[in-house]
């Protein structure tokens, strides 16, 4: 477990459970852990999540979604935006991930929102992550 980098942490254990072919996956909450989930469920990347509060410890299950020949929905979960080295991106620099098939998720003044929310709204942003 990262302890510099929780977000790559929670991606790296998405990543690891779906290739192994798991039904769901924990580790450890947070707000901004609970909006990129938000995002990966409303995109259809994730099947649902659950968060348990136990002794102020927040935890959190996430059910990850096969499709019909039990492939994983997610093919590429990559983190961008690292503590090492941010990346960030104005409005205008803000492109479509794999010919609209896939996500970035950036963190802008208005939220954690995906790329193609913040083309409309015409915002940049730290760029946390990229999936396909």
């Amino acid at each position: 477990m990262s302890l510099t980098d929780p977000i790559a942490d929670m991606l790296t254990k998405i990543r690891n459970s779906g290739r192994a072919k798991h039904a769901n996956c924990q580790f450890h909450g947070s707000r901004v852990k609970k909006a990129i989930l938000d995002i990966l469920k409303d995109e259809g990347f994730i099947a649902d999540y659950q968060e348990t509060v136990e002794k102020n410890k927040s935890n959190i299950q996430v059910n990850l979604k096969y499709d019909d020949t039990k492939k994983h929905v997610i093919k590429q979960i990559d983190r961008v935006s690292r503590p090492g080295r941010r990346v960030y991106l104005k409005g205008e620099e803000i492109k479509p991930v794999k010919s609209n098939l896939g996500i970035s998720i950036i963190s802008t003044s208005r939220g954690i929102v995906t790329n193609k929310k913040a083309m409309k709204l015409k915002i940049g942003g730290e760029v946390i992550c990229v999936v396909s």
